[in-house]
């Protein structure tokens, strides 16, 4: 028997069940497209992220004490004598001290409780913000401890509503500042917290912490065009000043954290990878339902056509034949499937994307030929697969039983 009679015999045998092969089809295009929309979601969620963190420079490393994120919980170990080590650093540039307070600052009637951030003028450069009106912190400011503030966007719009800021006065704590400077809004979730931070020059928050052997934090940028050299000189410093013995590398024995944005934004890379991957392999599990779904559908197939298999083999199919037929039958039966999911999760995730960016900003639907390829190619393996017990049971009639079947 020729091989086209074998395949327009496996097509004709599903356009006479129509309906039966639509139902068995459905579990393969919700599993395919389960697959497709998570994994294609997940990456354009992943190439968002990282968009967002490579707004920032990819060279800019920051160091601080463990624990010391606990805003408000001294937790302290990075000293001003490290501070002036790591500035002596060739490998480093843009080096930013930063102390954290915690006051309430008010104007008018208008109170609100943000990050405050005591710091000098790389710090600007360092996270890649630049002033939308009035102007940064200067040197001159840090130098004569000026009563100078630079807002966040946000905490400009949620202190002074509708007014202008340059200029006004405001009280932080017990103290008065003039406002010198309002940020450039990030715009993104992700970058909202800075949108919402305050700046005073790092001698102001300094005398107000009464800090004279620790900081909080410090930015920086490497000069080395190698960020795990930059990383290795000033972890290797640090250690030594701290009298840590870490041969091993372990950063667990270590004290503070040295860590750039490029290796933020590796850990992000393998986060939202394990997460898509294991939303994808629960998805596939639609694919394997499917599967069984289409083997149950398959014998019931067989059974009710032992008769027409029989009449088959009397003139003349061979066994090779009818295994081939049904085979096909069933991954025509997964193509069709897959390709209907596809079709309906691409769609579907553009929407979701069109809906985010209403939320998120600039999300872009991010598509690969792999994330349609491999659940294609994996819904004609479940077809092939599952549809290998039903294609030789159905092989493997005789044809006078098959004939004389009721």
């Amino acid at each position: 028997m020729l091989l086209k009679d074998t395949i327009s015999a496996a097509l004709e045998g599903l356009k006479r069940s129509r309906m039966r092969s639509l139902l068995t089809t459905l579990g393969i295009v919700i599993g395919v497209g389960s697959v497709v929309l998570m994994v294609s979601i997940g990456a354009s969620f992943e190439r968002f992220i990282v968009d967002q963190v490579e707004s920032f420079s990819g060279d800019t490393f920051e160091i601080h004490a463990k624990g010391v994120q606990d805003i408000g919980k001294d937790v302290l170990s990075i000293t001003f004598g490290d501070l002036e080590a790591i500035r002596n650093l060739t490998t480093v540039k843009n080096v930013s001290p930063a102390i954290f307070l915690t006051d309430r600052i008010k104007y008018g009637r208008e109170e609100i409780a943000p990050m405050i951030l005591g710091t000098t003028k790389e710090i600007f450069e360092n996270w890649s913000m630049k002033a939308g009106e009035g102007r940064l912190l200067t040197d001159e400011d840090d130098k004569g401890a000026k009563s100078v503030v630079v807002l966040g966007s946000q905490a400009a719009e949620d202190l002074f509503q509708n007014e202008n800021p340059l200029g006004k006065r405001l009280t932080i704590g017990a103290r008065k500042f003039t406002v010198v400077g309002i940020l450039e809004t990030m715009g993104s979730p992700l970058t909202a917290e800075l949108d919402s931070m305050v700046y005073v020059p790092f001698s102001v928050a300094k005398a107000i912490k009464g800090r004279t052997t620790y900081i909080d934090y410090i930015a920086l940028q490497s000069i080395s065009g190698d960020n795990e050299l930059t990383r290795r000189d000033i972890v290797s410093l640090l250690r030594q000043r701290h009298n840590i013995d870490n041969p091993e590398d372990d950063i667990d024995k270590d004290d503070f954290y040295a860590r750039s944005l490029e290796q933020a934004m590796e850990i992000i890379e393998t986060v939202t990878m394990s997460i898509t991957l294991f939303l994808g392999l629960i998805a596939s599990i639609s694919l394997l339902v499917g599967g069984v779904g289409i083997m149950n559908i398959m014998l019931v197939s067989v059974t009710e056509r032992t008769k027409e298999i029989g009449l088959r083999k009397a003139v003349g199919a061979r066994r090779r034949d009818i295994l081939i037929q049904f085979l096909l039958e069933a991954i025509v039966l997964t193509l069709i499937g897959g390709i209907v999911g596809v079709i309906g999760a691409v769609s579907f995730g553009y929407l979701i994307s069109l809906i985010a960016s209403k939320f998120l900003g600039d999300l872009t639907y991010a598509l690969s030929i792999q994330a349609i390829l491999l659940p294609l190619i994996t819904a004609i393996a479940v077809g092939l697969i599952f549809g290998i017990y039903p294609a030789r049971k159905a092989a493997a009639l005789q044809p006078i039983e098959a004939m004389g079947y009721e």
